[in-house]
């Protein structure tokens, strides 16, 4: 399904919770990259890859996905999504 019509966003979230699942965090973390390169403004893949990025120890790039992740889910609305990146920013921040 990579690569061909049904290839997207959605489908890299599902195979990223897949590897999760398997302890892969590695791959699981190139996924939600690629599904955030189909759509930048998916809020769940950027609190899933800060979260990811945050328990490898990786605390800058996990800043990082949190401030983008709160900018996609204002744009699209996602209160809930904002506010716990927001939680999960400031906790990085203290840290």
């Amino acid at each position: 399904m990579c690569g061909g019509s049904r290839d997207g966003a959605l489908l890299r979230v599902a195979l990223a919770n897949a590897l999760i699942a398997e302890d892969n965090k590695i791959e699981a973390i190139a996924e939600l990259r690629r599904a955030l390169e189909f759509d930048p403004d998916y809020s769940a893949a950027w609190k899933q890859l800060g979260k990811l990025l945050a328990d490898s120890g990786d605390a800058a790039m996990a800043m990082a996905a949190y401030k983008q992740g709160i900018t996609a889910a204002q744009k699209r609305g996602d209160k809930q999504a904002e506010k716990e990146m927001a939680v999960f920013l400031k906790r990085l921040q203290k840290a």
